[in-house]
């Protein structure tokens, strides 16, 4: 049988492929000014079959561009399809060439015909590499794009007009920019001590976190919260134990896992902890993609918003806002194309407690 090629087995052959680049870099640019981080091949003008390498890709085509996504990377349950519109919902699962357990072997993704191969998230040397290898391994036009939150304006902006969708990624845009100045007037306004510590978890038993700069909890400092995970260093996700989070104490425990949050409610270990002697245990919504995190992408700017009102209840610059089920409205039909019935914003509004 011929051997599958998958991203996990580019990245093992880079150290043997070495420095000696012939391949021709049509640009690359620094991550730090554009949010473009590298793009190899030759790209259209407006490419029409958009193949998205990773999850957080994903959703960034299909709210720039639904028309030009060739399918899901990942598996969406027929109760997440039915939070989007019904371009998206009827969209394949292909397969993910990035992130955790590669599942697109190359053959299979030439066989797809894409115009293009988009990938976003980290935008560090590897994945630099690994998206300069994967051209040079097809022959397809490959961009890689920094996801940052602070970064979805400019990011929503750039790769709009990659797509040739100039004005729709305008649009987008412009929520993402009042997103962060809505942050702005919050945070701005906290010194660092006010801020709430606050504890993501990850996992059935929430004993799964991001370390500081992990792009899974970067919403925590974004919306103006402390993570108490920092402390333990820099880098991905983690695995902490309970004589940790003990130590830690967040006053906040945030969770998009049912089984934890109801954990944390019955499980005597928890008791001791700031955040569950208080209450401040809030489960966010999974529907169709996480609020906080899963993937870490523009999907989470809805969630910013909840985030704001948990962390900062009462705060002067969030009296005024359109109610949550309004902004979950109109965030729906922005981004996903989707009119909400009255049932399903109740029950994003349950889950969001």
């Amino acid at each position: 049988m011929k051997p599958q090629l998958t991203r996990r087995h580019l990245l093992g052959g880079l150290a043997a492929w070495g420095a000696a680049a012939a391949w021709p870099l049509q640009a690359a640019t620094p991550a730090a000014a554009h949010t473009i981080a590298a793009r190899f091949g030759q790209l259209p003008a407006a490419p029409q079959r958009v193949f998205a390498a990773g999850p957080p890709a994903g959703v960034l085509v299909a709210a720039l561009a639904p028309q030009q996504l060739m399918g899901w990377p990942m598996q969406l349950s027929d109760v997440a399809r039915s939070y989007l519109g019904p371009q998206l919902r009827a969209l394949p699962h292909l397969g993910r060439l990035s992130g955790r357990g590669s599942t697109m072997p190359l053959e299979a993704l030439l066989a797809l015909q894409p115009s293009l191969v988009l990938d976003a998230g980290t935008a560090d040397a590897t994945y630099v590499s690994a998206t300069e290898r994967l051209a040079r391994q097809t022959g397809l036009p490959c961009v890689l794009v920094q996801g940052s939150l602070p970064d979805h304006a400019r990011q929503l902006r750039e790769v709009g007009a990659l797509l040739g969708v100039v004005a729709r990624g305008e649009v987008l845009a412009q929520y993402a920019d009042a997103m962060a100045a809505l942050v702005a007037q919050v945070v701005g306004s906290l010194p660092m001590a006010q801020r709430p510590r606050v504890y993501l978890g990850r996992s059935a038993n929430g004993l799964e976190t991001g370390l500081a700069g992990s792009i899974n909890v970067e919403v925590i400092e974004f919306a103006g919260g402390r993570n108490v995970a920092a402390a333990a260093g820099r880098g991905g996700l983690t695995r902490v134990s309970m004589e940790q989070m003990l130590a830690w104490d967040p006053e906040v425990i945030l969770t998009q896992e049912p089984a934890f949050a109801e954990l944390l409610r019955r499980d005597p270990l928890w008791r001791g902890i700031s955040a569950v002697r208080s209450g401040r245990i809030h489960l966010a919504p999974m529907l169709p993609f996480g609020w906080l995190d899963g993937p870490p992408s523009v999907n989470r700017l809805i969630g910013v918003r909840w985030l704001l009102e948990k962390l900062h209840p009462g705060h002067a610059a969030l009296r005024g806002l359109p109610p949550l089920a309004q902004a979950v409205r109109e965030f729906y039909a922005l981004f996903y194309g989707a009119q909400l019935s009255d049932a399903q914003v109740q029950n994003l509004l349950g889950i969001a407690r």
